[in-house]
């Protein structure tokens, strides 16, 4: 698997010490407030695994799993809904934790879809930024890295399935995704 990998873009080290100080942001905006963390599967599990347990303020959790890339490199722009919340948000402080941003499509339809749900306030914490490639408007409040456009995976991040179990996100050589 790892020789598969063109480059190391961002150690273990460098993404434990970024989840410490966004765990540290996510205590201090949510103090006193409970927040709702909804992990979305599979790709943010690790992600979402080391920023909560670095954070100290009362959390709940649930997870929605969503896809709009199948087997391929690149989104199709349609998101399909895989498993949804099992709890109501109404009312409640939500933080989404994705692995990656990138056109923006899956994020876009998942806040669209929460807000209809009338959260209190609906925000997005996001291991990996790639806006180079977005194609809709959206932010997220909550950043990790900002990357180029790469073809990333690791630390959750995937290929068909693999690679989401390496401790680093790595830059995938294009002769293996191209065959």
């Amino acid at each position: 698997m790892q020789n598969d990998i063109q480059q190391i873009l961002i150690s273990n080290e460098r993404i434990l010490a970024r989840c410490e100080e966004l765990a540290k942001e996510l205590d201090r905006d949510y103090e006193g407030k409970k927040p709702l963390m909804v992990c979305v599967l599979k790709g943010s599990v690790l992600f979402f695994s080391d920023l909560v347990k670095r954070m100290k303020i009362r959390q709940d959790f649930d997870f929605m799993s969503v896809s709009s890339y199948g087997s391929n490199t690149y989104s199709s722009g349609r998101v399909k809904l895989i498993k949804d919340l099992n709890s109501s948000i109404e009312g409640r402080h939500v933080i989404i934790v994705e692995d990656i941003v990138d056109t923006g499509h899956t994020l876009s339809y998942l806040k669209m879809m929460l807000n209809e749900r009338k959260p209190a306030s609906l925000k997005v914490c996001t291991l990996l930024d790639k806006k180079c490639r977005r194609t809709v408007e959206l932010e997220a409040e909550y950043v990790g890295f900002d990357i180029d456009d790469y073809f990333v995976v690791g630390y959750g991040l995937d290929y068909d399935e693999e690679y989401r179990n390496l401790p680093f996100v790595g830059i995938l050589k294009p002769e293996v995704y191209k065959k």
